[in-house]
């Protein structure tokens, strides 16, 4: 059986924040209002967690099984979740090309920010 990889991983967490972005870009104001929701109460649930020995496991582990609860009842705020746990697993910093998975961790971020008028 194949060994899995570092690198391996990287390319998993970029699919997966690949199709995160998407789910967020594809939904209308409704659902992503729901998202950015769901994204503030993930950062805070994620935030409340302690690390462990510098791991982040217990956060993205916290914030998979919420990921899984909101997927599994057909919540767009699901995605909230799934982006928060790579965020997490990102920011441990030790994945090759980190640097890349954060650029669009940040994009898809950036996404569910309220909307900053002019005036």
């Amino acid at each position: 059986m194949p060994k899995f990889t570092a690198q391996d991983e990287t390319d998993d967490l970029m699919k997966t924040l690949v199709f995160t972005l998407g789910v967020i870009v594809d939904s209308d104001a409704d659902s992503r209002s729901r998202i950015a929701e769901a994204y503030s109460s993930a950062k805070a649930l994620a935030a409340s967690i302690p690390l462990e020995d510098g791991s982040a496991r217990p956060r993205i582990v916290a914030c998979l099984e919420l990921f899984r609860t909101h997927k599994e009842a057909g919540r767009v705020d699901a995605a909230a979740w799934m982006l928060t746990a790579v965020q997490e697993r990102i920011g441990e910093k030790n994945l090759p090309e980190w640097e890349k998975l954060q650029i669009v961790a940040d994009k898809a971020a950036q996404l569910l920010e309220p909307k900053r008028s002019l005036h």
